[in-house]
């Protein structure tokens, strides 16, 4: 049998080792989650910024586009900057080269419509330049016919593109921060932008959004949009020249907890189902070893008890053999009869007790045969008590019968009912170690019968109350054997019954003692 400390051990490691696969399991799925979380915070950031720059780089292309369609409508000036000269003669082909490059300032105005600031004017400063090759053939500078026609002519002439870009970029930031929000961008624009920006993050849930300004709410927002700081994504939008913000885009996403975990759910789902696969094998297999632990703990507590039952019929045996030999006693013939009787009544007791083991093996295998007649179970009741008569009286004890039931036909077989209500007697006599007073009663109940055996001994433990007809169970009294048996009586008991379609009930208190009940169908 398996000790108790390798017992303890065994489950010990095998818990471990599922707990460990548990947090190893919930740690991986935790880690999943918080990697899943980064990236969509990480998508959705980047989502928001290119939302940003396309807000504002779009709203400048467009203000530039119309800027540059604009008529200028009053020169005010117009100054030379810088000139450059440059005269050169090639000797040798007789080609003269000359370069004349400048840079010119306008000034002049624009109306202040293209901006919407409630301004009449708006002075506007523009810087303009020109460069020009020409190559002349076979002549003197001082001579050259200023009407004749060069060889080769090359005019370039136009503003400084990119740095104008640049400065009119900075220039019409600042024009622009005088404007309201709402009339710089619209909510249809920004969901539009942001719908699309976030599904190239592959970020498609639903959002809300909204502008606020220096931490007040403006009138660009959606209808359904709630702050809260701890789950709201917020980036700067509409930066002036020096690239500051007083505004800020804020994105919220009620979902987003459903969208993280419905990224990974597929492998949460494999992750449960494979730790509840190994939490069903190790139950299964720790209840097997409970199991067969309790059931080699049955099997030693049935040995010693059938042992301790055979040991005083062996010993009595022994010594009414030992008596009969001798000469003394072999003469008295009362006495050799006397010795006789308790050698078989002893031999009957042992094949009793083994009748029932194989009574129960064949019970448990359905090869006992049961057959049925129509019976008394009053009679029955009768001849259980002659088997338990002497008993009673060597306890100086009393049994009592009120038989009320007025019917007490049953389809039953005789001999192993009798032998049902002699294991319940039996029971209640072991279990009455000082007052031995048995009560046995029978009612009718509609179109069953009751019989109630009852007992006023040491009664029973809740736990033994649930296990009492379970096989080889008996309440563990340690080491002390004051009560016999071997815990088969019940479980008979309980089989037969079951076998006649009826039911087997016991209540019970400890100090108090025990009533078995049985409820059977009756027959007309």
């Amino acid at each position: 049998m398996m000790s108790k400390r390798i017992f303890i051990l065994l489950v010990l490691l095998m818990s471990l080792s599922l707990i460990g696969i548990i947090f190893v399991q919930a740690y991986y799925i935790k880690d999943s989650v918080d990697n899943e979380e980064k990236r969509f915070k990480s998508s959705v950031t980047r989502a928001l910024y290119a939302v940003s720059n396309k807000i504002g780089d779009d709203e400048f292309e467009k203000l530039f586009q119309r800027y540059q369609r604009l008529d200028k409508e009053k020169k005010s000036d117009s100054a030379a900057v810088s000139q450059l000269f440059i005269y050169q003669q090639n000797n040798n082909t007789k080609e003269t080269l000359i370069y004349r490059s400048g840079v010119l300032e306008e000034n002049y105005k624009l109306s202040s419509s293209l901006f919407d600031i409630g301004l009449d004017s708006i002075n506007v400063q523009n810087i303009l330049g020109e460069s020009q090759i020409q190559v002349f053939n076979d002549i003197e500078f001082s001579e050259r016919d200023l009407s004749k026609s060069p060889i080769l002519s090359i005019v370039n002439s136009g503003s400084i593109a990119e740095a104008q870009k640049n400065s009119l970029e900075k220039s019409f930031k600042a024009m622009l921060s005088r404007k309201p929000v709402h009339k710089r961008i619209s909510s249809a624009e920004i969901e539009k932008l942001l719908e699309n920006k976030l599904k190239e993050g592959e970020v498609d849930i639903d959002f809300e959004f909204a502008i606020y300004s220096n931490g007040l709410a403006t009138k660009v927002h959606s209808d359904g949009f709630e702050r809260d700081e701890a789950s709201t994504f917020k980036v700067p939008i509409f930066p002036n020249e020096n690239n500051q913000s007083s505004y800020k885009l804020l994105v919220n996403f009620p979902d987003d907890k459903k969208f993280i975990l419905s990224s990974i759910m597929g492998m949460i789902l494999l992750s449960i189902i494979f730790t509840s696969v190994i939490i069903l094998a190790y139950s299964s297999a720790l209840y097997q070893l409970v199991k067969q632990r309790k059931i080699s703990q049955i099997k030693t507590d049935f040995i010693n008890n059938m042992t301790h039952e055979f040991k005083t019929p062996i010993a009595t045996i022994n010594l009414a053999l030992d008596a009969i030999k001798n000469p003394k006693i072999i003469e008295d013939k009362d006495k050799v009869i006397r010795y006789l009787n308790m050698i078989k009544e002893e031999n009957k007791r042992m094949h009793a007790q083994v009748e029932n083991v194989l009574r129960i093996s064949k019970l448990e295998k359905n090869e006992l045969n049961i057959s049925k007649d129509r019976v008394e179970l009053h009679d029955l009741i009768e001849d259980a008590l002659t088997h338990v008569q002497l008993l009673i009286e060597d306890r100086n004890g009393t049994i009592e019968t009120y038989l009320n039931a007025e019917k007490s036909s049953v389809l039953a077989s005789e001999m192993h009912f009798t032998n049902v209500i002699v294991n319940i007697l039996d029971n209640a006599i072991k279990y009455s170690p000082d007052i031995l007073k048995i009560e046995v009663i029978t009612e009718n109940i509609g179109t069953n019968i009751l019989l109630k055996i009852k007992d006023h001994g040491s009664g029973m433990s809740k736990a033994a109350l649930k296990r009492v007809f379970e096989k080889f169970y008996r309440e563990h009294t340690g080491n002390i054997h004051n009560v016999k048996g071997h815990g088969l009586g019940l479980a008979y008991v309980k089989r037969i019954v079951d076998d006649h379609q009826g039911y087997v009930t016991v209540e019970s208190e400890k100090g108090k003692g025990s009533t078995f009940i049985i409820k059977l169908p009756i027959i007309t």
